[in-house]
């Protein structure tokens, strides 16, 4: 409590002690504007004095302007701090480590071009905000909070909300993953889940390859962590097995990283057979393989190619990080690792020491909605709705953009590359005519690749589509000149 260490002493008045004391605590910043003073009469009982004497003192501090006293409400602080003496200010660009000054330069946000207002951005592959159901989510927000009352507004358990849990473990089997020896985290969406997936099995300049291009996301991760990243060229969209047998005989490999299905920022659905042949490699390496289940919900036709988890069967040897992210509420943040019983259990111990556990509330609410059937039905109209962009898109690609080879088997983008043009070249173009989207060097590990780049369709209208299709033809038939 205030005054709690302050002891009255010599014979100089105990009013203007008090007052005297209550000025030096405002200057030296110990007080601060809006604060609420203690009582006249709580004052006197602390002290043992009377209250005659704290009553003159808040008069005195009320003349010179340090407090404020409101009748009904006491006495608050209405001085305004104003600190003495030489400014201390620290250089810190001298003390950011290493790690900071690389996640600033890999920082796409801060250092890729800015979308305007009223430009049309092919830059977002987020899903569009106008296909979720906002009564549903609604009632299924409140259904949790009813339910589950005030323990969702507690600490909750680094694993996940065991509900939550339970119901991805069904999902995943439905899907064809053997469960048997293996567990569940929950974790921050996929970037939370590759982070230490890689903390706990990597160390510095271990060497992990990956397909080239491959997420932009998994690129920064494994640079700040300061691995040897070892990328795998694609053909026709998917990587070249015979080159990933030449990395892995070649190189002491740790990890793979794979995005089999609608890749990002390809787009193409990686083959059966294909994923047999990569798991049969790997597992002759023993080089363990991480799965990026992106986007897998958005089939488009029949039934889904299996995950490289799936194949798997009893083999321990997969890690799948799962998420929605892409399709069902990105705020939320959930996502999670299926991966081997020993491994979810040291996957559990970091990401306790990083963030303790996701939030409960959004675990209970994302639960209630997927166990209502509410998915279901979201995901039935989703599945249209971009199946029909995406055909959409691939058509104004074929008109206006038939210079440019196109990739993508669906998901929300198409991947293009140009004729021996510099895709930053065409983008700045773009963008003197309200056009953005994301050069496709950000994609490889070398960034040697210069003339991809990505178009999301996913949050824009189709006129918009179509518009700016025929801008970014405009400007490549300029740019040939």
């Amino acid at each position: 409590m205030l005054l709690s260490e302050f002891r009255l002493k010599g014979k100089e008045p105990i009013y203007k002690q008090i007052k005297n004391e209550i000025i030096r605590m405002i200057e030296e910043g110990f007080l601060i504007e809006g604060s609420k003073l203690p009582s006249t009469r709580e004052v006197s009982e602390l002290l043992k004095i009377s209250r005659n004497s704290c009553i003159h003192a808040y008069e005195l501090l009320e003349d010179k302007e340090y407090i404020q006293i409101v009748k009904g409400k006491g006495a608050f602080v209405s001085h305004k701090f104003k600190k003495k003496g030489s400014k201390w200010q620290v250089d810190w660009n001298e003390k950011i480590s290493d790690f900071g000054k690389t996640a600033v330069d890999l920082d796409i946000v801060k250092n890729e071009a800015v979308t305007a207002k009223n430009m049309i951005s092919f830059k977002s592959i987020a899903p569009d905000e106008k296909l979720f159901d906002l009564e549903e989510i609604k009632r299924n927000f409140l259904s949790s909070v009813s339910l589950h009352g005030e323990k969702l507004f507690n600490y909750g358990y680094a694993k996940g909300y065991k509900p939550l849990i339970d119901y991805l473990k069904i999902y995943m089997e439905n899907k064809g993953v053997n469960l048997k020896e293996k567990d569940l985290l929950i974790t921050n969406g996929f970037t939370e889940a590759f982070d230490i997936i890689l903390s706990s099995l990597t160390t510095k300049g271990d060497a992990v390859i990956c397909e080239n291009p491959t997420h932009n996301t998994a690129i920064k991760l494994m640079k700040l962590h300061d691995l040897n990243i070892i990328g795998v060229d694609m053909e026709q969209g998917v990587i070249n097995t015979l080159k990933l047998k030449e990395k892995l005989e070649n190189n002491e490999v740790k990890l793979i990283y794979l995005i089999p299905s609608y890749h990002n920022p390809t787009g193409v659905v990686m083959p059966a057979n294909m994923r047999k042949e990569i798991y049969e490699l790997c597992n002759a390496y023993n080089v363990p393989i991480i799965e990026d289940g992106f986007n897998e919900e958005l089939l488009y036709s029949s039934s889904h190619v299996s995950s490289i988890a799936a194949l798997a069967g009893e083999d321990n040897s997969v890690i799948y990080a799962g998420s929605f992210s892409k399709i069902l509420f990105p705020g939320i943040r959930v996502g999670w690792i299926v991966a081997d019983r020993k491994l979810i259990d040291v996957l559990e111990s970091i990401k306790r020491s990083r963030n303790i556990h996701n939030s409960v509330l959004d675990q209970a609410f994302l639960y209630e909605y997927l166990k209502n059937g509410d998915f279901e039905i979201y995901l039935k109209k989703a599945r249209k709705y971009y199946r029909d962009k995406y055909k959409f898109a691939v058509k104004c690609a074929e008109k206006y953009l038939s210079c440019c080879k196109v990739y993508g088997d669906g998901g929300l983008h198409i991947f293009l590359e140009l004729p021996h043009i510099y895709a930053r070249r065409l983008l700045d173009e773009a963008m003197k005519n309200n056009v953005i989207f994301m050069p496709g060097d950000i994609f490889y590990v070398d960034d040697i690749k210069k003339d991809t780049f990505r178009l999301g369709f996913s949050r824009l209208e189709y006129n918009d589509i179509e518009k700016g299709f025929k801008i970014i033809e405009e400007c490549i038939k300029k740019l040939q000149k």
